[in-house]
């Protein structure tokens, strides 16, 4: 994996993956790191441009991580999708679920969300100062 990746995952705070077999979309990093997650919800949310149905924005290294507006909430391989007001209600179950979340916790967010989903979203917690490149190294390699 080039420096440039993980520059790009370190700035995202988290790696991201999912795994098709286990229906999981992981982000793995530490609980600062995994809280960006909420930050890039509610700043996609914020933008006016991402209101109509199909827009979408992709994000780290490779752009698999795609969040789309669309009418009912869910989770694929595709993407994180849902209507804006949903998508937040996602950024702040992400916050709650990770206030008080310690080092190998895995936070899973299905129901909660969109209880209807093909995937679950797994927050995968790992120490302070994780550096999320690490994680990408293997999953990528």
């Amino acid at each position: 994996m080039s420096d440039s990746f993980d520059d790009e995952w370190r700035a995202l705070g988290f790696c991201y993956d999912h795994n098709s077999g286990g229906r999981e979309c992981r982000f793995i990093g530490s609980r600062a790191g995994l809280l960006r997650l909420a930050d890039l919800l509610r700043e996609y949310v914020s933008e006016p441009s991402n209101q109509p149905v199909s827009e979408h924005q992709h994000y780290g290294p490779y752009g698999n991580l795609e969040v789309m507006t669309w009418p009912e909430p869910g989770i694929d391989d595709h993407a994180i999708f849902g209507p804006l007001p949903k998508l937040a209600e996602l950024a702040d179950l992400v916050e709650r679920h990770l206030n008080g979340a310690e080092s190998g916790q895995q936070i899973r967010i299905r129901e909660e969300f969109a209880p209807l989903a093909e995937f679950t979203l797994v927050l995968d917690v790992r120490r302070d100062g994780f550096d999320p490149a690490s994680a990408a190294a293997e999953i990528y390699a």
